[in-house]
Formats: C-alpha cells, sequence, structure tokens
C-alpha cells in the first residue's frame, strides 16, 4: 500500500506542479476540463465496458449499493446533527454534507484499488459508484444543494441525469452481455485495454490540477474539522460494521471498506459554485483529505488486511 501511494502521490503532484508552474500559459483549469472530458466520455467507459462485460456480477453487486447507500446517509445524518448543534449557515452546511458524505471512489479510489488488490478490484470501485455513490449524488445529492443553496430553473434537468452519461451507458451493455454470455473479441478486448490504461494516469493527474493549498485557511478550519473526523474516520468504522451483515465474500470486503474512507469528491466543487454554496470551504475540504488519505488509507489497509 504505501509503496501504491508513493506512485500516486508522484502523479497527483504533477498536477499540483502543473497548476503552479503554468506550462504552455495553459491553467490548471483549463487543462484539467480536457482530461476529464475525455476521460468521462471514452476512457471510463471504455474501462466500464472492459471491466463489467467479464466482472463477477452477482449478489455482491447488491451489498456493495446497500453498503454505500448505508454509509452516505450515515455521513449526512451526522454532518446535518453537526450543523444544527453549532447552528452553521445554510451554505456552508450544504457543503460540508457534500463533503462528508460522498467519497472519491473513482478518480482515487479506482488507481487505490486496482494497484493495492490487483486488476479485478476495478470492477468494486466501479460497481460502487455505478450502483450506489452517482445514483444518490444525482438525486438526493442534487436535492440537499438546492436545499441549502440557491435554486435555478435550469438546473431541474440535473436530476436523473446521471442514467443519461457513457459510463451509465456503457454499464448497462455491459451487464447485459455478460448475463447473456457474450464474450468479447479479442481485437475489442484489446482496445479496451489500452484505453482503459490511460485512466487511472490521468485520473491521478487531475486530481493534482484540482488540489489547491489557497483554498486552507484558518476560517474554514472550524468547519473542516468534523469533515475530516466524519469522512476520515467514523465513515470508515460504519462500514467496517456494515458490512458485517451483509455476509458479504470475504475477498470483496477490504476493497469496500477501502471505498468508504476516501477522501472528498472533487466533483462536489462543480454542485457547490452552481449552487452557490461556500466552494472555498468544500476545496479546502478536498484538498485536506485528499492530504490525510495519504495516511489514514494505508492505516485502514493494514487494519482490514490484518484483523
Amino acid at each position: 500500500m504505501n509503496s501504491t501511494l508513493i506512485q500516486m502521490t508522484l502523479l497527483i503532484a504533477c498536477g499540483a506542479g502543473w497548476r503552479i508552474l503554468k506550462p504552455a500559459g495553459l491553467l490548471a483549469e483549463q487543462v484539467r476540463l480536457a482530461l476529464t472530458t475525455v476521460v468521462y466520455y471514452l476512457l471510463l467507459p471504455a474501462m466500464v465496458l472492459e471491466v463489467l462485460w467479464s466482472a463477477d456480477i452477482g449478489v455482491h453487486s447488491l451489498q456493495y449499493t446497500l453498503l454505500g447507500a448505508g454509509c452516505i446517509a450515515f455521513a449526512m445524518v451526522s454532518i446535518w446533527l453537526v450543523g444544527r448543534v453549532f447552528k452553521f449557515e445554510d451554505k456552508r452546511l450544504g457543503a460540508m454534507i457534500l463533503a462528508t458524505a460522498f467519497p472519491n471512489v473513482t478518480y482515487l479510489g479506482l488507481p487505490v484499488l486496482e494497484q493495492t488488490f490487483g486488476s479485478w478490484a476495478r470492477s468494486v470501485a466501479i460497481q460502487v459508484d455505478l450502483f450506489a455513490t452517482a445514483p444518490i449524488l444525482f438525486t438526493v445529492g442534487i436535492m440537499i444543494v438546492r436545499h441549502y443553496g440557491e435554486d435555478h430553473a435550469e438546473s431541474q434537468k440535473s436530476i436523473l441525469s446521471f442514467l443519461n452519461a457513457p459510463p451509465f451507458w456503457a454499464a448497462a451493455v455491459a451487464v447485459g452481455l455478460n448475463l447473456n454470455g457474450m464474450v468479447a473479441p479479442v481485437w475489442l478486448t484489446g482496445a479496451l485495454q489500452k484505453l482503459s490504461a490511460a485512466v487511472v494516469p490521468l485520473m491521478l493527474f487531475s486530481l493534482g490540477l484540482a488540489l489547491s493549498w489557497r483554498a486552507v485557511t484558518v476560517r474554514n478550519l472550524p468547519y473542516v474539522t468534523p469533515v475530516i473526523l466524519i469522512k476520515m474516520a467514523l465513515m470508515p468504522l460504519f462500514a467496517v460494521a456494515l458490512i458485517s451483515y451483509l455476509n458479504m465474500e470475504e475477498r470483496y470486503k477490504a476493497p469496500a471498506i477501502l471505498e468508504m474512507a476516501m477522501p472528498s469528491m472533487v466533483l462536489g466543487i462543480v454542485f457547490c459554485d452552481r449552487y452557490h454554496l461556500d466552494s472555498s470551504l468544500y476545496a479546502m475540504a478536498v484538498t485536506v483529505t485528499t492530504a490525510l488519505s495519504l495516511v489514514t488509507l494505508p492505516f485502514w489497509h493494514s487494519l482490514l488486511t490484518t484483523g
């Protein structure tokens, strides 16, 4: 795990370095938009198709959904209670709920699982994302940010928009082919594998482009602290407790729980900007939890694999 995180940290650092140096005058936001667009519309769907077409899809797929939904609900309620007790203003609380509840299961979780457990673990990350995190984010998550932020009539189309997305189309096709016993042609498998190989480095580089230490301020520390405690400690603990009731096969447990121990997702900054939540607070949560994950992920991995 430590060796894996060192390698990934170097790729993230390349993105962070680009943000500072701006080679060829290209801003980090410009580069990140181009890269994430290619990943989202081409490379990630190719990986989803490759992985789910040959994946072992069964009862554990439903277990991933239950685990993800349960942990997200736990985190939401926990941070909401903190906000109610301390009377945080709505725009901050909305950003805190997003940052606490939704882990970075693809941009960081997928490479961590693949490098730590092997290529088979990509299926865990993809299924947790497509069957749990993304559907909840684009339904319940959207409703939360609308409630705490500023609603706009044109944003009504966001509800259930995750169903009209390339990774979900690829997932639907792959699951259909998988369940019907169709075998992928060798030439297609080779092409999908080559496209998939670019996903992890580009995701990590894009993550580095998104991190900004300028967002780390003393003013936001009282609000980020409960986010860190719940996301990096209580949410994985809850996952450990919940998974014991799901009767999940042993080899899937550690990767699934590690997904719940991931730092705050980067995509949330888009929702904060769109609905006028506290974007600087969210950016700080992403930056700090991502940095802390270099310590907490090895801890949870060691606990899960030796316990």
